[in-house]
């Protein structure tokens, strides 16, 4: 039996109501209402901070101090985007931050220097995620964050550039150095695979 599109309605009317409510309690420092908050977003929001990360540790200290962040300014929420779009950013923001010290460490080699262009002929879509995270987590750092950014939240390299103060060549190499090593460790993955089958 079939839900009627009036109660529907209402029900998403509810969902965003407890939502509203939820937001007006953290502005106003409710326990229960940081609680809720946190309950309902944090698992989606560690997968985008383990995909900044090294591992399970990392991820959740970046978590928990974009969460800290999250109930600092929610007051600054205006609802111009939804909530979760909202506190995404937060996470990005707090991981990129956490680990833009460790992009100084080691030299990003720009995109003129390099003797062959990169290919955009594949993509990596069809990967299944689980393991893709894995390998994402394992590239150096600076390939690790530019994927991130350019890949899956969709920024351009002009717009990646500014963000980690570096230029757009050194970000379009390190996306095709990070989609270069993605492919040779796919490559690895399915030549095990095939040798067990």
């Amino acid at each position: 039996m079939g839900v009627s599109p009036i109660s529907s309605s209402i029900a998403n009317r509810s969902c965003m109501q407890n939502e509203e409510q939820l937001i007006e309690g953290c502005k106003k420092g409710n326990g229960e209402s940081q609680r809720a908050l946190y309950d309902q977003y944090a698992k989606r929001m560690l997968v985008v901070a383990m995909r900044y990360s090294k591992g399970q540790t990392e991820a959740e200290d970046i978590l928990q101090e974009a969460f800290i962040k999250v109930f600092q300014h929610i007051k600054k929420f205006r609802g111009d985007s939804s909530l979760a779009t909202w506190i995404r950013k937060i996470v990005v923001n707090t991981a990129l931050n956490h680990q833009r010290s460790k992009l100084y460490l080691f030299p990003m080699v720009d995109i003129n220097e390099l003797q062959k262009p990169p290919t955009e002929e594949d993509t990596l879509s069809d990967y299944h995620f689980k393991e893709l995270l894995k390998m994402i987590q394992v590239l150096p750092t600076g390939c690790q964050i530019i994927f991130n950014l350019y890949v899956l939240e969709g920024y351009q390299h002009k717009e990646i550039a500014e963000m980690l103060d570096i230029s757009e060549g050194t970000s379009k190499s390190q996306y095709a150095r990070a989609k270069a090593l993605l492919r040779e460790m796919i490559s690895k993955s399915e030549k095990v695979s095939y040798g067990r089958v």
